[in-house]
């Protein structure tokens, strides 16, 4: 049986690809197992310093959960209720719930980012998508709720008002308007996305991994703390960081005019 995710290393960096392009990517019981695999090995290679997600087929990232599969478990009696998170579910914690994920992933979307699908992007941290994409969570037409972060990232990552719109009705939005609205990094002619994410590898592979990782947890810890108090708050991997070889390769690479020689440690 072929697999759900495909999982490839190249260097220092991670790509993850949904491999279902038969039903546009959606997420099974089994995909989220792959994943959680998937994730655990990620953070806890050393070597790997960034990720890249994406989807097969060319025509979508993932349209969110099988839903021929909810409705057959829910027949057999074999599925609970669904809400919001995934604990006690296979392959939690999923992704839209690794909230110490330490390591920076992409987003790179082509086609079709539904329900759980634009739910796994907007867990992401960097999204670069093509000018055909298109984005949503039509889990309110369904008689459901965007429990896998839907709900509260997108009202976190977009205008208020405008988050409640689309969560409310179901509406699409295409890769312009989500740019329009800070939801999307780039977005780029389906035939220069894979240069584009390439761009974004290089430049995260540029920086400093320990400064990355404490910069990426210093701003989701404190996203919701009062200023004074985020200035305050102790962040594990800024402590790393700001003991580390790295922090003084930096500057030192600097006055040295040479290029630093990371050593994320």
């Amino acid at each position: 049986m072929p697999s759900r995710v495909l999982y490839v290393k190249e260097g220092r960096v991670a790509r993850v690809t949904l491999n279902r392009p038969e039903v546009l990517n959606a997420l099974d019981l089994r995909t989220h197992e792959e994943l959680a695999e998937v994730w655990d090995d990620f953070e806890n290679d050393d070597d790997l310093w960034a990720g890249v997600l994406s989807g097969t087929g060319g025509r979508a990232f993932s349209v969110g959960q099988d839903l021929r599969e909810l409705v057959a478990l829910t027949e057999a009696g074999l599925a609970r209720p669904s809400t919001f998170g995934s604990r006690g579910g296979p392959g939690w914690p999923r992704l839209t719930e690794r909230f110490s994920l330490s390591k920076p992933v992409i987003a790179k979307v082509d086609g079709y980012a539904l329900g759980g699908g634009f739910e796994l992007a907007l867990a992401c941290d960097i999204i670069v998508a093509s000018e055909e994409s298109r984005f949503g969570l039509p889990e309110a037409r369904l008689g459901l709720v965007a429990g896998a972060g839907g709900v509260f990232r997108l009202t976190r990552q977009m205008p208020f008002r405008s988050a409640l719109g689309h969560l409310l009705t179901g509406r699409r939005l295409d890769a312009a308007r989500a740019f329009e609205l800070g939801l999307v990094n780039e977005v780029v002619p389906t035939a220069a996305l894979d240069k584009a994410v390439d761009r974004w590898l290089e430049d995260l592979l540029a920086c400093a991994p320990l400064a990355v990782r404490a910069i990426k947890e210093a701003a989701l810890a404190s996203s919701a703390l009062p200023l004074e108090d985020a200035f305050t708050a102790r962040y594990s991997w800024e402590e790393r960081r700001m003991r580390s070889e790295d922090a003084l390769e930096g500057p030192r690479a600097f006055m040295e005019k040479r290029p630093p020689r990371w050593q994320g440690r």
